[in-house]
Order: structure tokens, then sequence, then C-alpha cells
């Protein structure tokens, strides 16, 4: 990624929780306030800092809004969905050995 920050890379946004993507996305905001306010008293040194800092707002609400439709899985139900899957395997595998007997 050639623009933003390192830590917000689009591949460490995928192993962080939604709390964990919540908290980013609060102080990324915080940072672009005061970035803000620098500029307008004319006490910004790195222009290209306010760019940065948007772009990983807009990361995070996009992993945001892919994980609400289903698109991105959270790292927290990857396993869960896998387990379910598990069970409704073996319920299936049991009702079938059932109906064969």
């Amino acid at each position: 990624m050639a623009i933003g920050t390192k830590e917000l890379a689009i591949t460490e946004l995928d192993s962080f929780e939604n709390e964990r993507l919540a908290e980013e996305l609060k102080k990324a905001k915080g940072e672009l306030f005061n970035l803000r306010f620098q500029s307008a008293t004319g006490q910004l040194e790195s222009h290209g800092r306010v760019r940065q800092v948007k772009r990983d707002i807009a990361r995070i609400y996009t992993v945001l809004r892919e994980r609400e439709l289903g698109i991105r899985a959270t790292p927290a139900a990857a396993p869960a969905k896998a387990k379910k899957s598990s069970k409704k395997t073996e319920q299936a595998d049991a009702a079938a050995e059932t109906k064969e007997a």
C-alpha cells in the first residue's frame, strides 16, 4: 500500500475484531480533527497526513460494511461457522446411516 499508515493495512484490518475497528476509527477521527485544527491555525507540518488519515477512515468503514453484508468474515465468526457446519455434517451423516439401516 503506497498511501496510508502501515499499521492499518487491509490485511491488518481483517484480523481486528469489530470492537477494535471501532476503537481505531475513533482514534483516526480524533487525529483527523486535530489535523484539521492545526491546518486552520497554520501549524500543520505534514499536509499529506490529512489524506492518509482520511483513507484509513475509509478503509475501516469499508471493512465494517463488508462484514455487515457478509462479504468479509469476522475473525471470531470464522471458526464458529466451521464448528456449526461440522455439527450439521455429523447430524446428516447420522441421519443417512439410520436410513440405510
